[in-house]
């Protein structure tokens, strides 16, 4: 009787050591979810793992606590997805962490060296954040992390862009070094790259072809880096590259150097789907005006601007606008912004030829119409304010009213009727 009691006892006090682990109890100092398989034990000064933890947690928070050092205590954690370690007082990453990890989050710790051991393994790993640490080394595997899409490095101290990052990587923020450097081949494999951000570092220039095999990126940062907008031997590849791209680039090199783009630019290419970018379009018509100031104001003459007309009718008065039919594209405008030396705004030197013909003289069997061709090679004229603007012609309503058209080249035939009319009047006069 005694011998069965004492077996009953030890059973339950087995019971009670392990019972908790078994069931799945919730440590006192975590909140848990998800039949306790998600625990967040943030915000508790802790320094060591809490007792009660099981072994089939799925998602665990362990940041803002006072953690130094975790190496061999997360492996147990078989099936753990997601692990978040940020804002402690870690000097490396844990060493042998699960296997099974999705999302790793390690901000804010005194993390200087990201070995390579570290994540030789992680074959799972989709997101790794080390920002906001004293990296100063980041040491990656080749063929490692192939399920890797994310990766942040920024707000650390690194001075070369890490090489071998996996191919299959999406986003890359590497903002916020002291990066100056980029060796040859660590961005060629990079094909699903999409989102590349390299503002506030120490970039002057980007070597040649480092961008060339970023074939899907979409977004691209480079603001806050000091260029050297001088250095014409290594500044052109990254004018040209913007320019060609199809990528959003935001803080273009040199913006503030409109010149720099049309020597960047090739003299004969073809427009690409990077022109159409708002940026692009300013700095070519910057560009263009910084010419045509270099030049000199431009004097029209008879070789400038040509007005050829034999005959012009009078304008029908039951129309208030005389279109330009023919005009086959308006005349290129500057941004805002740009005014010419008398105040007014100024044209970019371009050539456009303008082609008017009355539409209302398409039924006339009286006489023929003959086209007026304004042609304009190089800038424009001083009057340019009292040049219209747009595509087509406006009466006034006085004009409109009384039916007087506008100011018009005498034909032949009516300055023979005047002078005969006033040889009449002086001969009745006398």
């Amino acid at each position: 009787m005694e011998y069965q009691i004492l077996n009953t006892s030890t059973c339950l006090l087995v019971l009670l050591v392990f019972l908790p682990t078994a069931l799945g109890i919730c440590p006192s100092s975590c909140t848990c979810s998800g039949n306790d398989r998600n625990v967040d034990c943030s915000g508790r000064n802790l320094t060591v793992l809490p007792q009660g933890l099981q072994d089939n947690l799925t998602y665990l928070n362990l940041s803002f606590n006072q953690f130094v050092d975790l190496d061999h205590q997360l492996t147990r954690f078989t099936n753990l997805r997601t692990l978040d370690i940020s804002n402690n007082w870690l000097k490396n990453v844990p060493a042998h962490l699960p296997k099974s990890l999705w999302e790793l989050y390690a901000t804010n710790n005194n993390i200087k060296v990201l070995q390579k051991l570290d994540t030789a393994y992680q074959w799972n790993l989709r997101v790794l954040d080390v920002s906001r640490n004293m990296v100063e080394r980041a040491v990656l595997i080749n063929n490692t992390l192939s399920s890797l899409k994310f990766l942040n490095l920024s707000s650390n101290k690194l001075w070369t862009v890490p090489t071998n990052i996996p191919y299959n990587i999406e986003t890359v923020d590497l903002s916020n070094n002291f990066l100056s450097q980029i060796l040859p081949g660590t961005l060629v494999r990079l094909q699903h790259l999409t989102n590349l951000y390299l503002h506030n570092n120490k970039f002057s220039y980007i070597p040649d072809k480092a961008f060339d095999q970023l074939l899907q990126l979409q977004v691209v940062t480079l603001y806050n880096n000091p260029w050297s907008c001088s250095d014409q031997q290594n500044i052109p590849y990254v004018l040209q590259w913007v320019q060609s791209t199809a990528a959003r680039v935001l803080g273009a090199p040199c913006a503030h150097q409109a010149g720099l783009w049309a020597s960047a630019a090739p003299a004969s290419a073809a427009p690409t789907a990077g022109d159409s970018s708002p940026l692009i379009k300013g700095m070519k018509a910057a560009d263009r005006a910084t010419s045509a100031e270099a030049a000199g104001p431009t004097q029209v003459t008879k070789t400038h601007k040509q007005l050829k007309a034999k005959e012009v009718t009078a304008l029908a008065t039951q129309s208030h606008t005389v279109p330009f039919p023919s005009t086959e594209q308006p005349l290129l405008r500057h941004p805002d912004g740009l005014t010419s030396r008398d105040g007014g705004p100024q044209e970019a030197a371009a050539t456009r030829t303008i082609h008017a013909v009355d539409p209302t003289q398409g039924n006339s069997t009286g006489s023929s119409t003959t086209p007026m061709t304004l042609s304009i090679t190089s800038g424009m004229p001083t009057n340019y304010s009292k040049v219209p603007h747009s595509t087509s012609a406006t009466l006034s309503p006085e004009e409109a009213a009384t039916g007087a058209a506008p100011a018009r080249v005498p034909s032949r035939a009516s300055t023979r009727q005047l002078s005969l009319l006033c040889a009449l009047a002086l001969h009745a006069a006398a």
